[in-house]
């Protein structure tokens, strides 16, 4: 291995590859990211559901959605390959939320505002475009598991046509391809132990075998293991990084509902789901903080299936909401997400350590987010503007900002 880089990347997740990216898009360096991984996808990135939707509570991070799926959306070009696998899969997203029709139509108005296509569906315009959906807004009993009368929900709905979803390891992949045909160096089964510091500027790191690379640049990308490299220098402040397990379930999607089916976020019950096209299944996972608060001690030992109760409820409200499913096998894993405890958004940026960078607390919403957050850091450590560059303010997810405040603190924040 090279003893010196101009940039290392500590993580070859959907984040750090997208930073290495983005930094090849507007300079000739020699980067080198190194993962403790043995293959692309054991982080976070490998069990992400990869959903790709606008609407955020802060309109800065409606922008960065907004900037960071129109990569996805325009992957070839970003990626500068004529042949890519990944593509993008624009199924729509609808909202079912108790908060009523003003907020419906409210939040349209602000996501058309930023550039974000938006509409509103009454019951009968959902039922015409959507059959397989109960638009039933009463939410169901999770607890007794009681049956009620569903009738026409009477709501007014926030649809996204423009939200899909791409196979994150296609993605992934694709990313690896590019940016080692643009001559970074990514090694994996490579650990790094700590990261190097003098006279408070980044000098390189030291490996777990004990060699060190010499750079004056390093970027932590390592997702649920970003602590370690971090607290020695004491670079993240008074964040708080929690590695948590989050649980998905998926289940068959029958064949009369397959490609009919928008993404779904139901606030009414705390789930979302979405079809996996081509798998014939629906994948179903939880909207709710309470389900976003399972520490995780150690990021490499963790149950990795996911529990009989949880599934048992989240699948009696997604049959509430496709009441002609029947369900008869269910699967599913367990994954994790870095969650910034102060207010689930990501930190990014300069670190108190000239050339020490995080990319960290992505909370549940880095996949969609990568490539904006990787142009955020390359345009910091460049100078270089991109077209595919986010124009929201780096100073919203800096390190030394303040945090958010925000009444949910969940992935749906």
């Amino acid at each position: 291995m090279a003893d010196t880089a101009d940039v290392i990347i500590v993580g070859a997740g959907i984040i750090g590859l997208s930073i290495a990216h983005q930094l090849l898009r507007r300079a000739k360096l020699r980067i080198l990211v190194l993962e403790k991984g043995a293959a692309l996808g054991e982080g976070s990135t490998g069990a992400s559901s990869a959903v790709c939707r606008f609407r955020y509570t802060y309109d800065e991070m409606v922008c960065l959605a907004r900037d960071g799926v129109a990569a996805y959306r325009n992957w070839s070009e970003f990626l500068g390959e004529a042949e890519t696998t990944a593509g993008y899969q624009r199924l729509g997203s609808l909202w079912f939320t108790p908060l009523g029709g003003d907020w419906a139509r409210g939040e349209a108005v602000r996501l058309r505002r930023l550039g974000v296509a938006a509409e509103v569906l009454d019951d009968v315009e959902l039922s015409e475009r959507y059959p397989a959906l109960n638009t039933c807004l009463q939410a169901p009993d999770l607890e007794s598991g009681a049956e009620h009368s569903c009738g026409p929900g009477g709501g007014r709905h926030l649809f996204e046509p423009d939200a899909g979803y791409v196979n994150p390891m296609d993605a992934a992949n694709d990313l690896l391809r590019a940016v080692k045909a643009k001559g970074a160096s990514v090694r994996f089964n490579t650990k790094v132990a700590r990261v190097r510091a003098r006279s408070g500027k980044a000098s390189g790191v030291e490996l777990a075998t004990g060699e060190i690379v010499d750079s004056p640049v390093v970027i932590n990308a390592a997702g649920p293991w970003c602590n370690g490299l971090s607290a020695p220098l004491r670079a993240a402040g008074a964040w708080e990084f929690t590695p948590t397990r989050i649980q998905i379930v998926h289940v068959d999607c029958p064949p009369g509902m397959r490609s009919r089916l928008p993404i779904c976020a139901d606030l009414t019950s705390g789930i979302y789901f979405r079809e996996q096209l081509g798998s014939g299944q629906i994948i179903v996972g939880s909207l709710l903080e309470s389900d976003e608060r399972e520490a995780v001690a150690d990021a490499d030992d963790f149950a990795r299936h996911h529990d009989n109760e949880f599934a048992r409820l989240k699948l009696h409200a997604l049959q509430h909401r496709l009441p002609g499913l029947r369900i008869s096998s269910v699967r599913g894993y367990s994954g994790l997400y870095m969650v910034n405890r102060k207010d689930v958004h990501p930190v990014v940026g300069q670190t108190h350590v000239d050339g020490f960078y995080l990319v960290n607390g992505c909370s549940g919403h880095g996949f969609k987010l990568a490539p904006a957050l990787g142009g955020m850091i390359a345009r910091a450590i460049t100078g270089v503007r991109d077209g595919f560059d986010t124009d929201v303010d780096p100073a919203f997810l800096a390190v030394n900002r303040t945090p958010l405040q925000l009444d949910l603190k969940s992935a749906m924040a």
